[in-house]
């Protein structure tokens, strides 16, 4: 049976759009049509603290599947900036997941979720050495037959990023798959100022809840004034690699997690990277000159939005007969 491929996304045609597209994904509404199914997700899911080494604690919540006798392996989800283990779109991917017969793991990323009181130290995307002992920790929990990492924007670009550095850890990560990653820094913000301003506001009005949350939790390591944190996307993250990160610079920061250019040429770990080429938040023209290796696939639909690609009116996302069907070929 032939592979599915990014060319066979068709959404319904009042679908389209790409704002459509990338609104719906995280939409309210499609966590209500999925309530029952993510009320019965969640009475399934066991939370755990990760030990991630240096004193760092990160949150899960293990769902073991029940379609099959012996699971095909585990998936550890990933979210993107400023969602969270209840995103719809992570509650989705597990459900589908889980009826393939794979274990879930759902991992929060530092100060993501309910997660703020872990840590003394705020999050930023540089943050690797963690997530890889949060799956170092978990690998050794679970000892699964096959260990597969699945994430979502930002998500997607730390899952490259652990992939990358999987052999020299001795993590046995049998695979990666990223939908829609941040691929370079530097014109993921500048597509977000371009954006029509309800992306700027969405993730501002999310980002500066969770600074003043970390502030009320630790007034001393989380400093940033009122007029600071009613600054823009820019200044604030500026603001925020000077006052906390030895980066020195925005751009240097920026630099810290691209996974641009050649830079993923070495990934020896199978991949497969999905994106859509009219996502608004990542520039489709970063993913053209990636530089990557053989085992390392590129998949651009034509439309889909950031991390939408949903079909219909029923609001569920092709990307979830994408991940299956790639999750299957593992166990083949």
């Amino acid at each position: 049976m032939p592979p599915v491929r990014a060319t066979d996304f068709r959404p319904h045609r009042l679908l389209r759009n790409a704002h459509i597209q990338s609104v719906l994904a995280s939409s309210g509404m499609r966590r209500w049509l999925f309530r029952k199914r993510g009320a019965l997700l969640e009475a399934q899911s066991t939370e755990l603290i990760l030990d991630c080494g240096d004193g760092v604690r990160l949150q899960g919540f293990h769902s073991p599947q029940q379609a099959r006798e012996q699971a095909r392996g585990l998936v550890v989800l990933l979210h993107g900036w400023e969602g969270s283990v209840q995103s719809s779109y992570l509650l989705h991917t597990a459900a589908r997941v889980l009826a393939e017969g794979w274990d879930v793991f759902r991992l929060n990323f530092r100060d993501h979720g309910q997660t703020h009181h872990l840590n003394p130290e705020m999050f930023h995307s540089c943050r690797l050495d963690e997530v890889i002992g949060a799956l170092q920790d978990i690998a050794r929990r679970y000892a699964p037959q096959k260990l597969a990492l699945v994430g979502f924007s930002l998500g997607g670009n730390f899952a490259l990023r652990v992939a990358l550095r999987a052999p020299a850890v001795a993590l046995p990560l049998s695979y990666a798959l990223a939908v829609c990653p941040a691929v370079h820094p530097p014109d993921i913000l500048s597509a977000i100022e371009r954006a029509p301003w309800f992306y700027h506001a969405y993730f501002m009005l999310k980002w500066r809840e969770s600074l003043r949350r970390k502030q009320r939790l630790f007034p001393e390591a989380a400093r940033f004034s009122r007029s600071e944190l009613g600054a823009s996307m820019r200044q604030l993250t500026a603001t925020m690699v000077a006052r906390h990160t030895d980066f020195g610079t925005l751009d240097a920061y920026l630099d810290g997690y691209s996974i641009a250019g050649d830079r993923l040429a070495d990934l020896a770990v199978p991949a497969t990277i999905l994106t859509a080429s009219d996502d608004p938040i990542i520039p489709v023209d970063g993913f053209h000159e990636l530089k990557l290796s053989v085992s390392t696939e590129l998949e651009i639909a034509p439309a889909g939005g950031h991390c939408g690609f949903i079909r219909d009116f029923s609001l569920r996302s092709w990307t979830e007969d994408f991940i299956a069907e790639r999750l299957g070929r593992l166990v083949a």
